[in-house]
């Protein structure tokens, strides 16, 4: 099976990483279990959801996408063939990432995935007015338990990730192996400028989210004349203008070139990126996994990757 190392971390990870945000809140219990098993089923093992998920939506609290994973490793018993990554630190009651509440966190997300390890806790968010040290020495703390694998550090800048890898060295304290920013083919210039840097040279890997630009880069909405039925309109619409638009065009001619589909080309150039061990996609239902998956053995030459390159940069 295809995989890439995660870091510095022994596990081994399918370079597509399913997101979990659509459990509960687009996708129901059944929609959500059939797209974890055509997942699995295609040779996924590397899933990521966030203790905050849905509480958007109305009527959820939270938790609701931690809750059917873990309903779904229980029936399937498939816990040691799947890697769980969440994240503290944006759900009500539980926001910032003060030592106690990241243990509290810890412990209420093991709760609902019903399981006695979290693969990767992430940080969901930086929270500057916590000192890194008292973070830094909460997530330590989880992986000296054994209760966490490994750490990772979401939507933090490269400042930052320099501090709290510097904090964490100088305390013998445990260091985090992935980062997850916002980073697609639209919106480039604030990861490859500011993180990737740090991140590089620290030997972490990547698994941006936005990957497909929330639904933009999968070519449904190049005219725009379908947006008004997006679940995200406005996270699409940030995303548009004349640059953008060219480099869609551009997406879909070479998905028509490979016989494939925009989605998977604009997933497929990520994965030539350095760091990156996997891009984060969400299915709604299992219909729409194919194009996802098969962005891992798309092959882009290197004319068509240097094209959406070009074309992209600056955005």
């Amino acid at each position: 099976m295809t995989s890439r190392r995660l870091g510095a971390s022994d596990l081994s990870v399918f370079p597509l990483v399913l997101g979990g945000n659509t459990f509960g809140w687009t996708s129901d219990v059944p929609e959500s279990e059939a797209v974890l098993d055509a997942f699995v089923a295609g040779g996924g093992n590397f899933i990521d959801t966030a203790d905050a998920y849905s509480r958007w939506k109305p009527g959820n609290s939270g938790g609701e996408s931690e809750e059917i994973i873990g309903a779904w490793m229980r029936t399937r018993g498939n816990r040691d063939k799947v890697v769980v990554a969440t994240k503290v630190g944006k759900l009500a009651g539980f926001e910032g990432l003060a030592g106690n509440t990241i243990r509290a966190g810890a412990e209420e997300s093991l709760r609902r995935l019903g399981t006695d390890y979290i693969d990767v806790y992430y940080a969901h968010a930086d929270d500057p007015e916590t000192p890194l040290l008292e973070t830094a020495e909460a997530f330590d703390d989880l992986v000296r338990s054994g209760k966490v694998r490994h750490i990772g550090l979401s939507n933090y800048s490269g400042a930052r990730l320099a501090e709290y890898l510097s904090v964490a060295r100088a305390n013998n304290l445990v260091l985090p192996v992935v980062v997850q920013p916002h980073y697609n083919l639209v919106f480039r210039r604030e990861y490859e400028s500011d993180l990737l840097p740090v991140a590089h040279e620290a030997g972490l890997s990547c698994a941006p989210y936005f990957s497909l630009a929330s639904g933009l880069l999968s070519g449904k909405y190049a005219t725009g004349a379908d947006l008004s039925k997006a679940v995200r309109q406005a996270g699409i619409a940030s995303y548009m203008n004349p640059q953008s638009a060219r480099v869609i065009e551009a997406t879909i001619e070479i998905a028509a070139e490979l016989d494939s589909e925009p989605a998977s080309v604009a997933l497929a150039w990520l994965l030539t990126r350095p760091t990156i061990v996997g891009p984060i996609a969400s299915a709604r239902v299992v219909e729409q996994l194919p194009a996802l998956m098969n962005a891992v053995s798309l092959d882009l030459s290197d004319e068509q990757a240097d094209r959406l390159t070009a074309l992209s940069e600056g955005l």
